[in-house]
């Protein structure tokens, strides 16, 4: 939680004012817009971005971290499955004010903190990682003593092998059988 600001709380004690932008990050989170009084929405903003970086680190500490403030399961879970995953390329700015004027009654400035949408859902792919995984792919061709014409045919078979969801132990077991004899073979 941010360093609070100087002067009155938003109500009472600092684990009272805790308490009170706990429940207006979990009502963010569950409904994706919320409407309250300006003070409490700038107050809100820098905690609720914080909940979404760290729902988008998405590990256990991080987990642990955001169930502290958010403790309805339903909204835990929705933040890191479908709140977190759309602002994946989005390095800050998760949330926006919109002032609506002053509230009937005792003429509070009043706001609305709603979710900025993402439209788009990245995808989790990295770069580094596919080239790493393409290089282990030829040195375990190269080991096995296949050429470059050959390897494609490799792979289409294991991913045959891969998309058959009714082959048995005994056939893929034979078929590699097959292709180990064939690398000893050109050896």
């Amino acid at each position: 939680m941010p360093t609070p600001t100087k002067g009155p709380r938003l109500g009472g004690s600092p684990a009272h004012e805790r308490l009170m932008l706990a429940n207006l990050a979990t009502s963010l989170f569950k409904h994706g817009r919320i409407t309250t009084t300006e003070t409490k929405a700038k107050r809100l903003r820098p905690i609720a971005e914080r909940l979404v970086t760290f729902a988008k680190r998405d590990d256990l500490a991080a987990r642990r971290r955001v169930r502290r403030v958010i403790r309805e399961k339903d909204t835990f879970v929705e933040l890191f499955e479908q709140i977190a995953p759309r602002y994946v390329n989005r390095p800050g700015g998760y949330t926006r004010i919109v002032k609506i004027g002053p509230r009937r009654g005792d003429a509070a400035p009043m706001a609305i903190i709603e979710l900025v949408e993402e439209l788009e859902v990245a995808t989790t792919s990295n770069a580094k990682t596919e080239k790493r995984k393409a290089a282990k792919a030829d040195v375990v061709a190269a080991l096995a003593g296949d050429t470059d014409e050959e390897t494609p045919a490799v792979a289409s078979k294991a991913d045959d092998a891969d998309d058959t969801a009714n082959v048995s132990d005994e056939e893929t077991a034979a078929e590699v059988e097959a292709i180990e004899a064939e690398a000893d073979e050109k050896k």
